[in-house]
């Protein structure tokens, strides 16, 4: 039963991080489709603008000859003088036209790539917005399931789950200590990691709850992005990306502040706050505490102030 509701936890934080990735792409999306709506928009007024005065240069030089060709209005003039300046304003106005109508061109290919772009950036919109839906059932599905596999036990065995899990956990640090691996590490934080630690440690107690980045309830990365945020470092949302884009520093050199990611899959983290100890969001039906490092398997350590 252990390890069955281990699992499905296991496999709820999974769905959740990829929720979460998922989520964060759909707030890029967006944010580039506004901005080329505006640039769409701008776009637009500038077509408008350019219409108008092509449509004016246009109705000057048929009041200026007319209706007549330059050729001919030359040679229906009697004073040379003027029809040599008549004709230089001519060729000026001319060039002026051939320029407004390829800047005219030019901006109208503009409006129709723009309103492209905005169409394929709109259809992966939609396209997230499904995936979202569809990543968000499966959470809740798989929650479910472990909360009502967890439901059918009774009080003494949920006592005994709980006795279990902290056994375990103070058995794999206690090997992960006598390993050495607290030889190395570092006990101090930087100024930023100081912020980080001091946000993670106000929301100790507070549950946790897929998706969220506070301030009601955290999951596992929503509490680490949040503390590392309030320090004035912005990190990637997810727990796999703190992994993937985060410089990695040995875990022999690890020091508070630093980031533990955790399983194969990088599906959870949490922050250490030194004396080989980690503050996490750990998963639902839980709040966020306090936790020895080495109560996981530990995949490696990032650096968010590296």
């Amino acid at each position: 039963m252990h390890a069955q509701l281990q699992r499905l936890y296991h496999d709820a934080e999974v769905a959740t991080e990829k929720y979460n990735a998922v989520e964060g792409e759909l707030s890029r999306q967006r944010k580039r489709l506004r901005e080329l709506d505006a640039q769409v928009k701008t776009a637009e007024a500038r077509l408008a603008g350019l219409r108008k005065k092509a449509g004016a240069a246009a109705r000057a030089q048929y009041r200026g000859g007319a209706g007549l060709p330059a050729e001919i209005q030359f040679v229906l003039t009697p004073d040379l003088r003027r029809a040599l300046e008549a004709a230089s304003r001519t060729r000026q106005a001319q060039h002026s036209t051939a320029n407004l109508i390829s800047t005219l061109a030019t901006t109208r290919q503009t409006v129709r790539d723009r309103r492209a772009a905005a169409a394929v950036e709109l259809k992966r919109v939609e396209t997230s917005r499904h995936t979202l839906s569809v990543q968000r059932k499966k959470i809740e599905k798989r929650i479910a399931d472990a909360k009502q596999t967890e439901s059918r036990l009774a009080a003494d065995q949920r006592r005994d789950l709980a006795a279990l899990e902290q056994q375990e956990a103070a058995e794999a640090q206690a090997k992960w200590v006598q390993a050495g691996s607290l030889r190395h590490v570092g006990t101090e934080a930087g100024p930023a990691g100081r912020k980080a630690i001091a946000f993670a440690a106000a929301q100790i107690g507070k549950p946790y709850v897929w998706g969220a980045e506070g301030p009601d309830g955290f999951d596992c990365s929503g509490l680490t992005s949040q503390a590392w945020l309030h320090a004035g470092v912005v990190i990637p949302r997810t727990s796999q990306e703190q992994w993937r884009r985060l410089e990695r520093v040995p875990i022999k050199y690890m020091r508070p502040g630093d980031l533990i990611i955790y399983f194969a899959d990088a599906s959870h983290v949490g922050i250490y706050i030194g004396d080989g100890e980690i503050i996490q969001a750990p998963r639902p039906g839980r709040n966020v505490y306090v936790s020895p490092v080495a109560s996981m398997a530990i995949l490696g350590v990032v650096r968010p102030d590296a």
